[in-house]
């Protein structure tokens, strides 16, 4: 039986009622398509959730809950009176003007004595960001840890999103995982120990006086919280860990490998040997250290080397610096180089700024952090780094074309071309001028730099690219 004779059969036995079968399968598979989940916004009302931390207003307009940027207040969000803690979190965005920005707080809490009793937000926050910066989807620690994931990371992602229109946003909050997307577009990756739950949150950010006035809407605010299945995502989207020493399946997935697995020393020797230091460095608590000594190049423990040499890859570490101290990340090194201190090879600076001299030597600030030391200067975003004795994440990528790129704190620092003509004209105006086809070998080992001062590394993964 063809679907034009079920039809004629079925058409008598409705009769005129035929006309009210189709809105009862309508509502059927409209069912069925809200199946797991539950609206947070009924389009009516703001049941179920309260005003906290400004004073910018909250209303209801055409079915969409409406902010009000107001001068003179600081960061207002309208938070849920329940908490979360694993969900799948979908709604639609739309700001008003791109001198502002907004964003979707995650598991978040507040301080209820900050702001003279008004209260500060804070936790994992999924950013709407419409300016020329385009970290839409990106994830913010709110009034705690800063960026987590700017979109330097994922820069694919940054046309993403529709600048005066409503945008649809997607996060998935299953476990220690926060993953977002933006108009079906994958965007930031974070593995995170922080907060197992908490409330969600719709931001007014504060505004300068020009944009007094201006609006961000939220609607069809919904919620999954059970029998919950993560979307899949691209493997080739960074992922931020903040675990120590680990990998997710995700990253295991990607080829990642840990250099240090935080507790031994194994895949790593000494630049003067087979064997791993015996002094001027240690391993404990998770931490590769370089101990502290006198302040010099290599003068006691030595720079230490993977066990293997690496072309084409993309290296993560994290480190944190004592006060005045100096070290750094060096790649394509291959010991060919006969000098006295630190072995040879492109080096990823890490260094305190404010207190180590050297930061005011070389040219333009190209010995400063996360430069390529003494070649290039790195961006001078303050935003981007930590301070001094808290954890940094420092990156290095390195793709077939011979492109490499500096990050810091997921924010990209510099880029350049080995080989190039510009590569090669700063060499020689550097103090690697003397060695022949500095930096361009076919590969290197990865080094970490004895100088002599008390740094810490950890975290450090690597995953070969083709």
């Amino acid at each position: 039986m063809n679907y034009v004779t079920s039809f004629k059969r079925l058409l008598p036995a409705c009769g005129l009622l035929f006309l009210f079968c189709l809105p009862t399968i309508s509502q059927g598979q409209q069912a069925a398509s809200k199946k797991g989940w539950k609206d947070l916004f009924d389009g009516k009302s703001l049941q179920g959730w309260k005003a906290v931390g400004g004073k910018a207003p909250y209303t209801i307009e055409n079915g969409n809950i409406v902010g009000t940027m107001t001068k003179g207040t600081p960061n207002s969000f309208l938070i849920t009176e329940k908490e979360y803690g694993d969900f799948i979190l979908e709604l639609d965005i739309k700001l008003e003007g791109d001198q502002t920005n907004s964003g979707v707080q995650t598991r978040s809490h507040i301080d209820a004595t900050a702001n003279k009793g008004l209260g500060r937000v804070y936790g994992r926050q999924v950013e709407i960001d419409p300016s020329a910066r385009a970290w839409t989807g990106g994830i913010y620690d709110e009034a705690r840890r800063n960026w987590l994931y700017p979109l330097d990371l994922n820069e694919k992602a940054k046309t993403a999103y529709k600048k005066d229109q409503f945008n649809h946003v997607r996060i998935e909050a299953i476990g220690d995982e926060l993953r977002t997307w933006i108009n079906g577009v994958p965007v930031a990756y974070v593995v995170d120990t922080l907060d197992a739950t908490g409330f969600i949150g719709l931001q007014v950010h504060s505004v300068p006086d020009a944009q007094d006035g201006k609006k961000v809407y939220f609607k069809n605010i919904r919620i999954q919280t059970e029998n919950l299945k993560p979307t899949a995502f691209p493997k080739d989207i960074y992922v931020v860990n903040l675990k120590p020493n680990a990998l997710s399946d995700a990253e295991k997935k990607a080829g990642y490998k840990l250099l240090f697995d935080g507790n031994s020393s194994n895949g790593w020797r000494s630049v003067r040997g087979d064997a791993f230091p015996s002094k001027g460095w240690e391993v404990k608590n998770g931490e590769i250290k370089v101990l502290r000594s006198d302040g010099g190049e290599s003068t006691n423990g030595g720079d230490i080397i993977t066990n293997d040499q690496y072309a084409v890859f993309d290296l993560s570490f994290e480190f944190k610096l004592t006060p005045g101290a100096n070290s750094g990340v060096k790649y394509f090194v291959t010991l060919k180089e006969k000098t006295s201190g630190s072995a040879i090879g492109l080096e990823y600076q890490v260094l305190d700024d404010e207190k180590h001299p050297d930061a005011k030597l070389g040219r333009d600030g190209n010995r400063t952090l996360a430069s390529l030391y003494d070649l290039i200067t790195s961006n001078r975003d303050v935003r981007a780094r930590r301070p001094i004795g808290e954890w940094n994440r420092g990156r290095v990528v390195v793709t077939a074309d011979n492109m490499v790129t500096h990050y810091l704190n997921g924010v990209k620092m510099l880029s350049y071309e080995r080989g190039s003509k510009s590569f090669r004209d700063i060499v020689a105006m550097s103090k690697y001028k003397d060695w022949e086809n500095f930096g361009e070998a076919n590969a290197g080992h990865i080094l970490l730099q004895d100088h002599g001062d008390n740094v810490s590394f950890r975290s450090i993964k690597v995953r070969k690219l083709k």
